[in-house]
């Protein structure tokens, strides 16, 4: 098996790369209608959306579950708070597809945000902010500002979380337009 420094170097080129296609989603998102020539990429996020979402959160899902239960890195509560969001969404693009329902495109959207705000707010911590609220540690005596993780000098597992809400998202708004 590899390193565990070296899983967590790939994991990180594969999260900057995330970002760079997130942002230029985002910007065909809103200029879609201006620049007519880039409707067919448009149309392939509108149509293939949902297996997108199906595909990444399940990586997502197998990736944290093979931290924690594999390579032993206890989560935090927060950590916790974000599978809340984000492991719901593996099978709910599962049914989505078997029914062929692109509805579903608004439940992700809105557990999306509400994971997505939480990953800021521990990545934010885990970049030495103070804390606004307590960690909820109840369960599990790991800190939340505890980083376990850290690649080129920004992304940690909670900035991971939030690029893959934010991607989330905006692959589903164009799911959502598709279905009206």
């Amino acid at each position: 098996m590899y390193p565990i420094e070296t899983i967590n170097y790939w994991l990180g080129l594969a999260v900057i790369a995330l970002q760079i296609v997130s942002v230029a989603f985002l910007a065909l998102f809103f200029l879609r209608k201006k620049f007519t020539d880039l409707s067919p990429i448009a149309d392939f996020l509108g149509t293939w959306g949902l297996w997108i979402g199906f595909l990444l959160s399940l990586g997502s899902v197998t990736i944290s579950l093979f931290y924690s239960e594999i390579l032993g890195v206890l989560p935090c509560g927060l950590c916790w708070l974000q599978r809340v969001f984000l492991y719901p969404q593996a099978l709910l693009f599962a049914v989505a597809l078997w029914k062929n329902d692109k509805s579903v495109a608004d439940y992700s959207i809105a557990f999306s945000i509400f994971g997505g705000v939480i990953a800021l707010y521990q990545h934010y911590l885990q970049m030495g902010g103070a804390s606004i609220v307590p960690c909820p540690a109840v369960a599990t005596s790991v800190d939340c500002a505890q980083r376990y993780l850290f690649e080129f000098g920004y992304i940690t597992f909670p900035l991971m979380s939030f690029t893959i809400f934010a991607f989330l998202i905006i692959v589903m708004l164009f799911v959502r337009e598709r279905a009206v």
